[in-house]
């Protein structure tokens, strides 16, 4: 006889979920307590770095430039590119850190790996999105600019850093647990990508062979698409949400794959 019962699906482990969130969450202010709560002015420097990186870059090269690639305030320009690099560089970053951060707590069954990773990512991305947009504020009040912003293409570009923040920290986390000299040489690999990430230009004033190789690239997609929405002239066509995403998945995939097989090894380093 043929039962007319339905399988029905099986229950989401919430004790799991529940468990994983409290660790996640104490990883969080642990971290925020301990770079912040320690040194003095706390978040003040978090604000402070990124805007006087953008007031160092912007006096030096406006006596090498007229004026601007595009608007006519330099500070504007690039902190329009830099903001959306520092989120990245801050991300990558602290997430390639997070075992050897928490590594006493990943001894205790309650607390695990991704724990540590996602309490380093949505730390740093919520400190990262707040620093934007204080320093933006900042920045469009002091230069009087009355253009209004295009928040969505803005918040695209950020979350397009964010995902490439996540795929490469996790990535990069492994393979310092693994290969320790890896730090040193992702630090030179990855000097030039201020420059590749088009902080201090727009691609369509570079040669047509130079844009055909950034164009693979995944950080000008982002800093050109955070411009799109600071400057409503400026509507370049070539910004590919795939290709960033490949960027961002393949790397996270490897990351992941190697954390999970390779976490016991990281751990008694």
């Amino acid at each position: 006889m043929i039962s007319n019962v339905k399988a029905q699906p099986a229950a989401l482990p919430t004790g799991t979920l529940q468990r994983a969130a409290r660790a996640t969450l104490a990883l969080m202010l642990r971290e925020m307590s301990t770079r912040y709560g320690r040194s003095p002015g706390g978040y003040v420097w978090a604000v402070l770095e990124p805007i006087g990186a953008v007031i160092v870059i912007s006096v030096a090269l406006q006596f090498l430039i007229r004026v601007p690639p595009l608007g006519t305030s330099f500070l504007l320009f690039y902190a329009s590119g830099y903001l959306a690099f520092y989120l990245y560089n801050t991300l990558q970053q602290h997430i390639s850190l997070a075992l050897t951060f928490s590594k006493p707590l990943l001894m205790y069954p309650a607390v695990s790996w991704i724990d540590a990773v996602l309490a380093r990512f949505i730390l740093n991305t919520l400190t990262g999105f707040g620093v934007v947009a204080i320093a933006m504020t900042g920045i469009i009040w002091w230069t009087g600019t009355t253009t209004p912003l295009d928040l969505t293409a803005i918040l695209g570009a950020l979350a397009m850093m964010a995902a490439l923040g996540l795929g490469h920290g996790t990535l990069n986390c492994a393979l310092v647990g693994l290969f320790p000299v890896w730090a040193q040489i992702w630090s030179i690999l990855s000097r030039p990508l201020l420059v590749a990430a088009g902080v201090f230009f727009i691609v369509e004033d570079l040669p047509q062979n130079a844009q055909d190789v950034l164009w693979w690239t995944p950080w000008i997609h982002a800093t050109t698409l955070f411009r799109q929405g600071v400057y409503q002239s400026y509507q370049p066509d070539f910004v590919s949400l795939t290709l960033v995403a490949l960027w961002a998945l393949i790397p996270l995939f490897f990351g992941l794959l190697l954390l999970r097989r390779h976490r016991q090894d990281i751990l008694m380093q």
